[in-house]
């Protein structure tokens, strides 16, 4: 199966994982982001009350020069870990 038919099965997976730790849930986005979008390419939120979308942002950020594919390799790996296979 080559990275892009294994990284979707990931994604799909990801769905069906039980309840996941924030932190579990934001290394799965920001991946997610890096794989499919590549360097992050939206301004920081500017909003101080919206934590959310500046973890969001910043975990994103914090892959800045990650390949896509090492990207989709990491979510894939991340999501395996986390189902247990």
């Amino acid at each position: 199966m080559d990275i892009k038919a294994e990284f979707e099965e990931a994604v799909k997976q990801s769905r069906l994982l039980p309840a996941q730790s924030n932190e579990n849930l934001l290394k799965l986005y920001g991946l997610f982001k890096q794989a499919t979008e590549g360097d992050v390419n939206v301004e920081k939120p500017t909003n101080f009350f919206d934590l959310a979308g500046i973890a969001k942002y910043n975990t994103w950020s914090d892959l800045k020069g990650m390949s896509m594919d090492e990207a989709k390799q990491k979510y894939i790996a991340v999501v395996k870990d986390l189902s247990g296979k």
